[in-house]
């Protein structure tokens, strides 16, 4: 397994936008955003380490304008913290490895996919076309491609 690891050099590649989100749990603007349409096969990984997170197998459109997805590819690589209390209780999600602010998964999902909604902000993933996950280092995660057709 890949270590991934949150450097000070991934940091200063940031942009002021990807940084706010990430490192200080900012939210981009709904529907002006890179991925909330992007219907390309592939995997999208922590913009600041690299670590693999979901699918676009599990990605739906969701309607409320950032990219929704049913399941990370692994549990392991998020963390679920709950926030807030009673009515404004809500859980963010975090990458494991980076620590970095992905967004908020909640109970309104497709209810056949298990029924929740993984809503991320783009500016905290980065997006590997299929046809670039070996080039990419990913080439163990094409097989999940494979199996789905």
């Amino acid at each position: 397994m890949t270590d991934y690891q949150k450097t000070p050099e991934a940091l200063a590649k940031l942009t002021r936008e990807q940084f706010h989100v990430t490192q200080r749990g900012g939210t981009e603007p709904a529907f002006r955003n890179a991925y909330h349409a992007t219907k390309d096969a592939g995997i999208y990984v922590d913009v600041v380490t690299g670590e693999p997170l979901f699918s676009s197998l599990d990605k739906y459109d969701s309607g409320t304008g950032w990219p929704s997805f049913t399941r990370p590819i692994d549990t392991s690589r998020i963390v679920e913290k709950r926030q807030g209390f009673m009515i404004f209780a809500r859980t963010e999600v975090r990458s494991a490895s980076g620590d970095s602010h992905l967004g908020h998964v909640f109970d309104d999902g497709p209810w056949r996919e298990g029924g929740l909604r993984y809503c991320m902000n783009s500016a905290a993933l980065r997006f590997v076309p299929l046809a670039d996950l070996e080039a990419e280092g990913y080439g163990e995660y094409a097989a999940l491609f494979t199996s789905a057709a």
